[in-house]
């Protein structure tokens, strides 16, 4: 959003009644969210589900507001770079975004347990987390910096490799890859791995270059981002992984506080509503990535319970610690982490 529409928007609702901004308001008419991504683009019914579920979310609040509280999607980071849209959901330049919350991880050390390896191992587990203590935790931090959770958005990742396919942590050993947080790079680097960071847009080209040897990403990104086309290894998330990604659609406080009571009400039961399919939507892919691969000529591998636990073991060993280290938060968090099983 920018600063003159956010002034306009904001002043608009500072000046006017809630009780007169009902759904047949013309008024409210003027509300237009913004949602940015930084997936392909699609539709509501083709494509990259985490674009679809934008979509869908667009459509939904809109038909229940009764139009006056509508959104625009805007897809393959065309509002705003990969790695910024965190920061402008804190202060209120950017209206709402579905992204990787390890990203903000910069600003905020706390929000890197969202890529935790080996904390979260089970699609199971991660559900859990909205209504557990851990989750409570995370939803009070967001909070206090500026955010708000509206979809909690769980995903298994994979790793696509160019020449050697990486299932055990002795396969990562000199080779460059692409870990997806400060955490998961240091598990690779205890496994030898050179590591190098870059937001998922941009693994296909780093790839195809060679800059790259592997890549973890979320199976539904391996799908998206085409790298079939670059690999000649995938190891996938079904059945069980090591590399669990949150991935939740979130609104800026400062937007959301600004809107009526019936808005904000509509666009959390929505956001909750949208959970199942993005469950189901993820677990599709995590199947959907071997099959795309194998297409292409690729070789594709599953991992076994043990090779989650010598992953896990290394996690534990380093990132965990390292984690722990940062606050009190953060070491509250990780214990909380540990015991949603």
């Amino acid at each position: 959003m920018n600063n003159d529409r956010r002034r306009l928007v904001g002043g608009f609702l500072a000046a006017t009644p809630l009780a007169l901004m009902g759904r047949n308001s013309p008024a409210a008419q003027e509300v237009n969210l913004k949602i940015s991504h930084q997936w392909p683009g699609g539709s509501a019914t083709e494509g990259d589900f985490r674009d679809r579920l934008c979509r869908m979310f667009s459509a939904e609040v809109e038909k229940r507001t009764a139009g006056a509280l509508k959104s625009t999607v805007y897809p393959n980071a065309s509002l705003a770079k990969s790695n910024v849209q965190f920061s402008q959901l804190r202060k209120g330049a950017l209206d709402m975004s579905l992204v990787p919350l390890s990203y903000g991880g910069g600003e905020v050390p706390e929000v890197n347990i969202g890529l935790m390896p080996g904390v979260v191992t089970s699609y199971q587990q991660g559900t859990k987390w909205k209504t557990s203590e851990v989750g409570k935790e995370l939803s009070n931090i967001l909070a206090d910096k500026g955010i708000m959770v509206v979809s909690w958005i769980w995903q298994a990742g994979g790793v696509a490799a160019r020449n050697k396919a990486v299932v055990e942590p002795t396969d990562a050993a000199g080779l460059k890859i692409r870990g997806g947080s400060r955490e998961m790079d240091m598990v690779l680097k205890a496994a030898g791995a050179a590591v190098v960071s870059l937001p998922s847009n941009e693994i296909y080209a780093a790839m195809q270059t060679g800059a790259l040897d592997a890549a973890l990403t979320s199976s539904t990104s391996l799908i998206s981002f085409r790298l079939d086309e670059t690999s000649k290894f995938v190891t996938t998330g079904r059945g069980r992984a090591y590399w669990f990604m949150f991935e939740p659609l979130l609104i800026s406080r400062q937007i959301f506080e600004g809107l009526p009571k019936d808005m904000q009400s509509t666009i959390m039961a929505v956001g909750g509503e949208l959970e199942k399919f993005a469950l189901d939507a993820a677990k599709a892919d995590d199947q959907l990535v071997a099959k795309v691969f194998e297409k292409a000529g690729a070789k594709s591998f599953d991992l076994s319970e043990a090779t989650v636990k010598r992953w896990q073991d290394i996690a534990r060993d380093t990132a965990w610690k390292d984690y722990a280290g940062k606050n009190e938060r953060c070491a509250r968090l990780i214990a909380l982490a540990e015991k949603t099983a």
